[in-house]
């Protein structure tokens, strides 16, 4: 029997440092970060400081320069791209600041699509992006494509997208950062709804300091080091 996994995301003594030449620029190293199951953690900082590198690192969608990143308890330095890839569409939920649906189709069409890349029959595929559609208030949209959506509504779509598959965490960077603030706190709200009702944790990259004090830890990431905001240890551990 397999033992349950408490840290959904793992990052142990990360760095990552760009080269262009003989130029060498760090953005961090030495990171340490733990997300519990079910935890939402934001992280904050100035504009360049590294935040969105950090969050597509946790994700497997960048390569890190020193240490490693666990997902779901596997290293994700010792899997093939592939199987790398098979992961971050099980285990994980990706919203970004602009919805990235494809324009040329429909919202159940958008949000069906990470089910049928998992390799699973159409029909499920329907009925999961159906339910979920129905459940962040676009059920009377499924056949709208982005273009005829609000902003609002097609972040709505990307959150539905980002849960279809119940993943173990959502990545989130900058989700409401495009959006008016009736509508960012709307978004926000039913991700944090979301969050309570699927156990499903959250790294929310956001400018919104007001936003960021609704989750369990705010982290600062500044000059390479993740700062706690909330007077508990920023890596996460007890």
């Amino acid at each position: 029997m397999n033992k349950p996994v408490a840290d959904v995301i793992r990052a142990e003594q990360l760095g990552k440092t760009y080269a262009e030449g003989k130029l060498h620029t760090p953005v961090f190293d030495g990171l340490d970060l733990t997300v519990a199951a079910g935890e939402t953690v934001a992280i904050v900082g100035a504009s360049g400081a590294g935040k969105s590198t950090l969050l597509h690192l946790l994700g497997g969608l960048d390569v890190p320069s020193a240490g490693e990143v666990f997902v779901a308890g596997q290293q994700m330095s010792r899997l093939s791209d592939a199987a790398r890839g098979r992961l971050r569409n099980h285990a994980l939920g990706f919203i970004y600041q602009f919805h990235h649906l494809l324009p040329e189709f429909t919202a159940l069409e958008n949000v069906m699509m990470p089910v049928l890349l998992a390799g699973r029959p159409t029909a499920e595929a329907q009925q999961r992006a159906r339910q979920l559609l129905e459940s962040v208030g676009l059920g009377h949209r499924l056949q709208h494509k982005p273009g005829e959506l609000s902003g609002g509504e097609r972040q709505r779509a990307a959150v539905a997208r980002a849960l279809v598959n119940n993943p173990a965490c959502v990545l989130g960077d900058e989700p409401t950062g495009n959006l008016d603030d009736k509508t960012a706190a709307s978004v926000f709200e039913l991700m944090l709804a979301l969050n309570r009702e699927r156990g499903t944790s959250l790294v929310l990259v956001t400018h919104d300091r007001r936003l960021a004090h609704r989750l369990d830890r705010v982290l600062e990431l500044r000059e390479g080091r993740l700062h706690l905001l909330d007077g508990r240890d920023a890596s996460g551990k007890p």
